[in-house]
Order: structure tokens, then sequence, then C-alpha cells
């Protein structure tokens, strides 16, 4: 059985708000359980909870890093390496 949503009314002619668990196919409330006035539903935000890796920009997908992304690291005071390639007046 699925979960019930419950949904909250205001009385517009005395405020009072009540609470009431209704299926989707259940027809809204319409009368006031105090004084017998109009209901009206009240709708709210809904707080939603993501958990779990996935659901932020920042978060990675295993294995879908490229390889042109995948350098290791080196300490900041490294020198880079000095590579030797043939001159263009010197034949090799």
């Amino acid at each position: 059985m699925p979960p019930v949503p419950i949904y909250e009314y205001a009385c517009t002619a005395c405020g009072e708000r009540t609470e009431a668990r209704q299926g989707f196919d259940d027809p809204p409330l319409e009368e006031c359980p105090r004084c017998g006035g109009r209901l009206r539903k009240l709708y709210s935000p809904v707080g939603i909870v993501f958990k779990g890796s996935g659901f932020y920009s920042t978060d990675a997908k295993q294995g879908s890093a490229r390889p042109a992304e995948k350098k290791e690291s080196k300490p900041a005071d490294a020198k880079p390496e000095k590579t030797t390639s043939p001159s263009p007046d010197k034949p090799a």
C-alpha cells in the first residue's frame, strides 16, 4: 500500500487549521469541523532529502574521469623535468 499524503486545510471563516490523511483520489474536505465554514487546501514546500552520492555537481561518477583529467599531483616546489629535443639546426 503506497503512503497516503497528509493535506493541510484552513477555514475561511474562523481560520482553524486542520490536517487530513487522504489518498490522491479522495475528494478535498469542504467543511470546517469547528464552525462548519468553508475549507481551503494549503500548499507547503516539500522537504526533500537527497542521500548518497551523485546528487551534486561536485560529485564525480566512478569511472567517468577522462585520461587527460587523471594527472598525478606533484609538490608545488618540484621543478618540471627537462626534456631534450633535437634542434632543428642539427641533424639527428
